[in-house]
């Protein structure tokens, strides 16, 4: 088997496990299901391997390992979507690139080996990296719409309590302008004039 075929099994691998993986809204069923298909593809995938020889079998089956474990997380991602299980996948992507990357490598020698090996490793550390950001940027998102909501409902209740306060002084002013013109009267004419007063204030 040639390295264009070596490859195309392992994508299609790839491909197929990322696909059954990502479907949105998985049930346990779909779940058990997904690890079955993973575990048989991986060792599809492995007795592929088995017709090649030396290095060129080494990153056969570093690829089919590669493949699963990204699989697997990314399964655990679609059947448990957090921050966490999404990280996770990121990791195990930037990990079975890293292990096929440096298989690669030994079919180099000297200092082309030595420079392919640390490529290889900087790649896992900056995708390894680039996912525990993304991991810390929405762990900060979502702790800041939370304050946000908070806030948000916070600054609610204070804005009701204040334009509540805000009618009650208003009641109470009109009030007392009311009473003051009930003043200029005398008698059962002050008396009635008192209680539209009142009345009207909701006192």
């Amino acid at each position: 088997m040639n390295r264009l075929n070596i490859n195309a099994i392992a994508l299609a691998i790839s491909l197929g496990f990322s696909a059954g993986a990502m479907a949105e809204g998985m049930t346990k069923t779909d779940y058990t299901a997904g690890k079955d298909k993973i575990s048989a593809d991986y060792k599809a995938a492995k007795l592929a391997c088995a017709s090649l020889s030396a290095n060129a079998k080494d990153i056969c089956v570093a690829e089919a390992k590669g493949a699963q474990k990204v699989a697997s997380a990314e399964l655990e991602a679609s059947y448990k979507p957090t921050p966490k299980t999404r990280y996770e996948a990121r990791v195990a992507k930037a990990e079975a690139d890293y292990g096929v990357a440096n298989e690669k490598c030994d079919d180099l020698a000297g200092n082309a080996k030595d420079v392919c090996v640390k490529e290889a490793k900087a790649a896992q550390t900056t995708a390894k990296a680039d996912a525990k950001a993304q991991m810390k940027t929405t762990d900060a998102n979502v702790t800041a719409n939370v304050k946000t909501a908070d806030a948000r409902s916070t600054a609610s209740a204070k804005t009701t309590e204040a334009r509540k306060d805000a009618t009650a002084d208003k009641v109470d002013a009109q009030y007392a302008v009311a009473k003051e013109k009930c003043d200029a009267k005398a008698g059962a004419a002050k008396d009635d004039c008192l209680v539209q007063a009142k009345a009207h204030a909701g006192k």
